[in-house]
């Protein structure tokens, strides 16, 4: 008797990218853009920009001037969009994007470069071509649990998104990442992984696939985060999901698809709530 084939094969077969796109035709569901120009990709790309900032503002994810995502430009590869210096999230919209280098040079816009994010981000962008967004905040929970150096546990089936797809930087912790080498040992750390947690500093989240992905993953791994230290606070010990269900369940809803399917509504809401994004 032949095996059936499993959830994989059978996406392979209908040419689908998840168990979540519906097989049925006709239905209202996200799909993802198709450019027939660099200029309208670049314009998708700096609106998603925003709206990632927005987003963050919304989920209460800002500490004065700290907090940087970027995009890399569709068409100069070297170069990425970032928000700018001392602007709020809720502030952010597409005039006031500003457009770097890996040098830390801005070549478009009006405002500063904020330099940690320069730090960061350029060594992560530039260490792996790859990766095309980076998210990184001063988040409540995520600096709190940053504090104790150690992973995310696969507790629920969120967390599990995470499971061996994040890793624990300690070096250069607590320390602000001003310095050029800083950047580099957090890039050296985001070898085929999206999420990373620096010691005594944050979250940072990478994806290679969209600002989307990047902003949604962060925003998961601070609730991840929340979580957790709110189980450790009872003094009980969680029942974990088995390394096997683990990796099953990241497969399914870990991906850069489920990421950025995850930011759609979001995306929706913004854009039906807060049309100044795009003056």
């Amino acid at each position: 008797m032949n095996a059936k084939p499993d959830i994989n094969e059978i996406l392979a077969m209908t040419g689908r990218k998840s168990i979540y796109q519906p097989e049925q035709q006709g239905l209202i569901y996200p799909q993802e853009p198709q450019f027939d120009s660099f200029e309208e990709a670049r314009t998708h790309l700096k609106q998603r920009l925003v709206a990632a900032c927005r987003a963050f503002a919304l989920h209460g994810l800002d500490y004065g001037f700290a907090g940087h995502l970027t995009i890399r430009d569709p068409e100069h590869p070297s170069l990425y969009w970032t928000n700018p210096m001392a602007v709020h999230f809720a502030d952010v919209k597409v005039s006031n994007l500003i457009l770097a280098d890996h040098e830390g040079k801005v070549v478009e816009g009006d405002y500063a470069l904020n330099r940690a994010g320069f730090v960061l981000h350029a060594a992560v962008h530039e260490a792996h071509p790859d990766i095309v967004a980076m998210c990184h905040a001063h988040t409540v929970y995520g600096t709190a649990f940053a504090s104790l150096g150690q992973e995310i546990l696969p507790i629920t089936q969120d967390a599990a998104a995470f499971f061996e797809d994040h890793v624990v930087i300690r070096e250069e912790a607590g320390q602000v990442a001003v310095e050029t080498k800083a950047g580099h040992k957090v890039a050296n750390a985001f070898a085929g992984v999206k999420a990373a947690i620096h010691q005594n500093h944050g979250l940072l989240t990478a994806s290679r696939h969209s600002i989307e992905a990047a902003a949604f993953w962060f925003i998961a791994l601070e609730r991840c985060c929340q979580q957790q230290l709110m189980i450790a606070a009872t003094g009980m010990t969680p029942t974990l999901v088995t390394p096997e269900r683990a990796r099953y369940s990241r497969e399914h809803v870990g991906s850069e698809y489920i990421g950025w399917l995850h930011f759609q509504p979001i995306w929706e809401n913004l854009l039906r709530t807060q049309p100044d994004m795009f003056d």
